[in-house]
């Protein structure tokens, strides 16, 4: 049952300097769109070209250390101490972990980033070659499984243990519990939820943008109606509608609900690309490409593109590593609560090891046929991108398909859903941050909170999206990126921290002890 926190308070020290923050970005591009641009372009300039081998070193990081936490002994940790019950089913905690994490990002990329890097490899890689089709399925592979999925997992398996086992607040902060004593998280607490609250702010942002620009693709795909900035209002409208209506039914409710029908849609699309699509071609390069991926993991991960003056690693896989960071902390908090229940090794399992894998699946079958159709000449994804946008070539494709209007109504339904759950999960995450008197991870946060947040993340994407489209998705994942780095390197610490000795934290191992 969803309990609403005593009070109902907002916590005005947390949400209000995020508030303010975003509102002044929202005024000055419109009173000063070229200071606006030069501001924006000057910070993501310095996190890309400045920072981005960092991001690279924290994301390899993560997945190192989340593979070491799965055998050690914290892995054996009951969250919620030894006699806690789970509070989902399995397969609905797969879905909801599933739509929540991967939101319409997969569904958007999973057939246009291909192309892009088909055509526009790194330097040393003749575009439109077979080494250039095999390293646009390597590149997918790494931007959409095991290293995405292990930034997501760390925050969520800290923040879970400090929460439930070691009785800490419910605050971002709580992720860096172990390395601070109890006396001293309060301090960093406020101003960590603050940073972060506008890192997530940006990057949900960033996800609403393509969403939206993924919906106005469909929609165009399926009526004929322009897929311009009008039409991107309006679906922001209706979709800020749509979760609002979801975030009132409360947390095992409509996201859950959603979730698992939304699962079943996937399965769908890849079902339905399998046995209408290229399969033999698919699954021979989908099998290739990931040998040559996880025999060079290191190589693709830490590549920079420094010694070539190449800026395709930051253009790419640095705006990737940033979005997902710059997601982490909040949509971990959300995560950590749905684990509750489950061994450490479940969740990792969970967070970790299946998503990575259906991500796979998903990414060769979409992938594999996008590429297909660009190289045998079938159908010229490439030029409709360049002339409708990213957002037309995943309908491009499914048009191509026998039942395509069927195909297209599925696959937009399916963007629909993914959307609506992100965004209840994330603002779900981010209303309980600035609340007051949430004590149990089953309680809800006010639904006016909620709606704050819809209403100001619908509107700085629609900005960015309206104003420099696909880079403005980049942008603002940048400039949530790198506030949220640093507190992904404290995570990762943490985690380093309580694997070898989770006792010595967990206040149900003192207890029993003590007993």
């Amino acid at each position: 049952m969803i309990k609403k926190p005593e009070g109902n308070r907002m916590k005005p020290i947390v949400f209000f300097p995020t508030f303010f923050l975003l509102v002044l970005t929202i005024i000055l591009s419109f009173a000063n769109y070229d200071a606006f641009l030069r501001l924006t372009t000057l910070a993501k300039d310095f996190m890309t070209i400045q920072a981005g081998w960092l991001f690279s070193l924290a994301g390899v990081a993560c997945l190192i250390v989340i593979v070491l936490a799965y055998f050690s002994p914290l892995g054996n940790v009951r969250i919620g101490g030894p006699n806690a019950k789970p509070l989902l089913k399995k397969s609905s905690w797969f879905a909801i972990t599933l739509c929540t994490t991967i939101a319409a990002g997969i569904l958007f990329w999973g057939t246009a980033e291909p192309i892009w890097h088909l055509a526009y490899p790194p330097h040393g890689i003749e575009p439109m070659s077979a080494e250039a089709a095999k390293f646009a399925m390597e590149t997918l592979f790494l931007h959409w499984t095991f290293i995405p999925y292990a930034i997501y997992a760390i925050p969520t398996i800290v923040f879970a243990f400090a929460y439930y086992n070691m009785k800490r607040a419910f605050s971002v902060g709580s992720e860096i519990s172990p390395i601070l004593k109890k006396n001293q998280q309060h301090k960093f607490d406020i101003v960590v939820d603050a940073v972060i609250l506008f890192a997530v702010a940006a990057a949900i942002s960033a996800s609403f943008g393509t969403a939206v620009m993924n919906m106005g693709g469909g929609i165009n795909s399926l009526f004929g109606i322009d897929n311009t900035q009008g039409l991107w209002i309006v679906i922001t409208l209706v979709g800020t509608i749509a979760f609002i209506i979801s975030s009132s039914t409360g947390l095992f409710k409509g996201i859950r609900i959603l979730s698992d029908f939304n699962v079943y849609l996937y399965y769908i699309i890849i079902g339905a690309l399998v046995l209408l699509g290229p399969t033999v071609y698919m699954f021979s390069l989908g099998t290739e490409a990931l040998g040559g991926f996880l025999s060079g993991i290191f190589d693709k991960a830490l590549f920079t593109g420094a010694a070539a003056n190449d800026s395709w690693a930051s253009d790419w896989t640095t705006f990737y590593w940033s979005n997902w960071i710059a997601w982490a902390p909040v949509t971990a908090v959300f995560l950590a609560r749905i684990s509750y229940g489950y061994k450490v090794k479940e969740i990792i399992t969970m967070n970790f090891l299946i998503p990575s894998a259906f991500s796979a699946v998903w990414m060769t079958v979409l992938g594999g046929t996008s590429i297909n159709l660009q190289m045998t000449g079938e159908l010229d994804i490439l030029s409709i991108m360049n002339e409708q946008g990213s957002a037309a070539a995943g309908y491009a494709v499914l048009g191509s398909l026998p039942a395509s209007g069927l195909l297209i109504g599925i696959y937009l339904l399916a963007v629909i859903i993914s959307f609506i759950t992100a965004t209840d999960s994330t603002t779900n995450a981010m209303a309980s941050i600035c609340t007051s008197g949430i004590t149990d991870g089953s309680q809800e946060a006010p639904l006016y909170i909620k709606v704050i947040w819809g209403v100001i993340v619908g509107a700085v994407a629609l900005i960015f999206i309206a104003s420099l489209g696909l880079d403005g998705i980049r942008m603002l994942s940048y400039l949530g990126g790198f506030p949220a780095l640093f507190l992904a390197i404290l995570s990762i610490i943490s985690l380093v921290y309580i694997m070898g000795k989770p006792q010595k934290f967990d206040i149900y191992s003192r207890t029993d002890k003590d007993a």
